[in-house]
């Protein structure tokens, strides 16, 4: 499962508050016991650091709890203690960050998506692709089992909803950022990215049904072919090949999907 993106920052608790403001600064030099001023406005930002590393490492192993129990038996049979003793997580933790088991799937679902649409971006892919298809794909084929019981829970509409979103919002900011299509109008710009991730959920949906013959690459293939044919073809042709850099990130954890 993917929430922990090195360029994402940690959602932050629903229940964790601002931290207070320091007073007024003292008007006396410090002494030997008292903190500078300047360590005072360093504190804060190192606690917070500690504070989302904390939040991260609850949230990781509740959501990794979550899936791996999606594995095992159907969404709906699956309790919040479940979870809890899975996680080895106390229920007043789990309540300060979700409210039941739905709010953990679908706050981990938009993890793993915020993490897996941006993938090219964040990683500096310079191939014509928009999207990480083939990365994409290959991690849905390997969760079968988990996509089964999210089906039984008929919560698919749902993450397709979701997963469409993100990929609409970093495929036009892909678009925005290639030589071939930055000239477009932004009207059209986000027209064409949202029309693309409705395509790539297509897709997707179909070879999960029929396409067991046909692999993520030339999925990926066939996603920016189609892509590319509505519009003027860039100088090089879409590279189908998967950035070794996601792939690497994406083996050492477990991924939602």
């Amino acid at each position: 499962m993917s929430r922990n993106s090195p360029s994402s920052p940690p959602k932050p608790a629903r229940s964790r508050v601002a931290a207070n403001s320091t007073g007024p600064p003292a008007t006396n030099p410090p002494t030997t016991k008292e903190i500078s001023p300047s360590a005072r406005r360093v504190s804060p930002s190192a606690t917070e650091k500690k504070m989302d590393a904390r939040v991260r490492t609850t949230r990781d192993a509740l959501g990794d709890a979550l899936v791996a129990l999606m594995h095992e038996k159907p969404f709906e049979s699956i309790t919040v203690q479940h979870v809890l003793d899975r996680a080895k997580i106390s229920r007043s933790t789990f309540y300060s960050h979700y409210s039941d088991k739905n709010d953990l799937f679908l706050s981990d679902v938009e993890d793993f998506f915020e993490m897996m649409s941006s993938a090219l971006i964040r990683h500096g892919d310079t191939s014509t692709r928009v999207a990480p298809v083939q990365e994409f794909f290959a991690h849905v084929a390997e969760m079968r089992q988990f996509i089964s019981s999210m089906a039984a829970s008929e919560k698919v509409r749902d993450v397709m909803e979701l997963g469409q979103g993100h990929f609409a919002r970093a495929i036009d900011q892909r678009l925005a950022a290639l030589p071939a299509t930055r000239s477009l109008s932004a009207t059209r710009r986000s027209a064409l990215a949202h029309a693309s991730a409705g395509s790539l959920f297509s897709l997707l949906n179909w070879w999960l049904r029929h396409g067991s013959s046909t692999t993520p690459a030339q999925m990926d293939a066939l996603f920016h072919q189609t892509l590319w044919s509505g519009i003027n073809p860039p100088s090089k042709t879409a590279t189908p090949g998967p950035t070794p850099a996601i792939l690497r990130k994406l083996s050492d954890r477990r991924l939602l999907f």
